[in-house]
């Protein structure tokens, strides 16, 4: 993919067709490293299955027989001299601690180091795309932490649904507003 936060949308979007009431998106960067953890409480994975979702050519997809997003986020990775990781614990086996984390790490130096993209796009588009899960994102930076949690956003919203134009328009400025004020 030619931008991060596309793989961060692929990778969210499976945690939502898991079940995931929360997924949680997590970017830390420093001037060379860039980590990316997305953690979700979805119905989680066998061991098996584990195993084989780094496999291109493993998917539970009926519609086609590849599944590309977990590989490429782990050769993007790898290929920068980063690491990949995907941890899961299956409902049936954990029915009160279920879910799955994917951690991929960056050399943000090294030439073949995939931009990060405009992430604030793909929040908006999982939010509003899914507006009955919540989405909790966190974006650490050298000088400020980007933060937006659709749990609170909900608590004040008094019935208006949060994929409404005027909320995602709002949540939209909300970011651009943490991305471009630097902390003084």
């Amino acid at each position: 993919m030619k931008e991060l936060s596309l793989n961060i949308l692929d990778i969210a979007e499976n945690s939502v067709k898991a079940g995931a009431s929360l997924t949680e998106i997590r970017i830390e960067e420093d001037e060379t490293h860039l980590t990316l953890v997305i953690k979700d409480d979805g119905c989680g994975m066998s061991e098996e299955v584990v195993k084989s979702v780094t496999d291109p050519f493993y998917t539970t997809r009926t519609t086609r027989n590849v599944g590309m997003g977990i590989p490429l986020l782990k050769m993007e990775a790898e290929i920068t001299g980063g690491s990949f990781s995907i941890t899961s614990k299956s409902q049936d086996e954990y029915p009160n601690d279920h879910g799955t984390t994917v951690t991929a790490v960056f050399d943000k130096t090294h030439i073949d180091f995939t931009p990060l993209g405009d992430v604030s796009a793909s929040i908006l588009t999982l939010i509003q795309g899914h507006p009955d899960t919540d989405f909790l994102f966190i974006h650490k930076l050298a000088d400020r932490t980007v933060t937006l949690d659709t749990r609170e956003i909900r608590e004040v919203l008094e019935g208006v649904p949060i994929g409404s134009y005027e909320i995602i328009k709002w949540i939209e400025g909300f970011l651009d507003e943490q991305y471009t004020n630097q902390e003084e």
